[in-house]
């Protein structure tokens, strides 16, 4: 297969090392062209992709901030012609997908929508890995899902990157999903290394610590953009944390311990019952 990639961050890279570890020739754009010719270099990438080329690519994978992917699809729709699939990997669904549809309709190409559910801490093209992917969720939002052909092609597409399931949804479904498992834990844990007590840990941390701070380094600029694409969805999960976090406080200022252990044993149960081997 030949792969389109648009965009070498940590996504975008991790597809590209993914391919060529599958024997596939891997095209990429990036606005940053060392980091084309350091893909090329580290063996990642087989040539650059450009107008010239789109047609002739299977898989088209927009690996940018949502806002970046549509600015592409506008300036290249024209181009692709029928060949190829084209997946945008962005992080947030509605506005991009709703868009994204209309372009497809104009300009005669074939598009869905796609979130890989993986990653890393860090960002960047140094940091990802061929392996980024292998067992992980890929979300597809297609236009038509009775369309079993289309996503069976999509499944073969998207096959050498190792995904262990694809899940098929409406872009809404999503954004309502991610707003939980993805978008609250960061802002959460961004918040919360800002604690004048953080500068101590040394000594007095172990996984816990670890677990809760990993997603506090992140991308300023990409999670602003996705933050405010879904803050309906985003606003509605901080509320509950916020409400039930001051069930907490309210506990501990009452020194009400029987309601301290009632919170504590929900919690559990509730996370027992969401995560038994039979749901995970």
């Amino acid at each position: 297969m030949i792969i389109g990639i648009v965009g070498l961050g940590l996504i975008g890279g991790s597809f590209a090392k993914a391919y060529k570890r599958g024997g596939h020739t891997v095209l990429a754009a990036d606005t940053d062209k060392k980091i084309l010719q350091f893909a090329a270099i580290d063996g990642d990438l087989d040539g650059e992709l450009a107008r010239e080329n789109l047609k002739d690519c299977d898989l088209i994978l927009l690996c940018v901030y949502p806002g970046a992917a549509l600015t592409y699809l506008k300036e290249n729709g024209p181009y692709f012609g029928k060949k190829p699939v084209v997946i945008d990997c962005c992080g947030t669904k509605r506005v991009i997908v709703s868009d994204a549809m209309k372009l497809a309709h104009e300009y005669g190409f074939t598009y869905a929508g796609g979130h890989p559910m993986a990653g890393r801490q860090y960002s960047g093209f140094k940091y990802s890995r061929a392996d980024m992917y292998d067992g992980a969720p890929m979300v597809i939002v297609p236009e038509d899902f009775n369309d079993i052909a289309f996503l069976s092609r999509v499944k073969t597409l998207l096959e050498p990157a190792g995904f262990g399931s694809i899940s098929v949804t409406t872009a809404e479904k999503h954004d309502e999903m991610i707003a939980f498992t993805s978008q609250l834990a960061h802002v959460v844990s961004n918040a919360y290394i800002k604690s004048p007590t953080a500068g101590l840990h040394k000594g007095f941390s172990a996984g816990s610590y670890r677990d809760m701070t990993r997603v506090a380094w992140l991308n300023p600029d990409m999670w602003t953009e996705l933050f405010f694409e879904n803050k309906d969805n985003l606003l509605k999960e901080l509320d509950i944390l916020m409400n039930g976090l001051q069930q907490y406080k309210d506990a501990l200022i009452s020194d009400d311990r029987e309601m301290m252990k009632k919170l504590l044993a929900d919690g559990k149960k509730r996370k027992e019952e969401i995560d038994s081997e039979k749901n995970i």
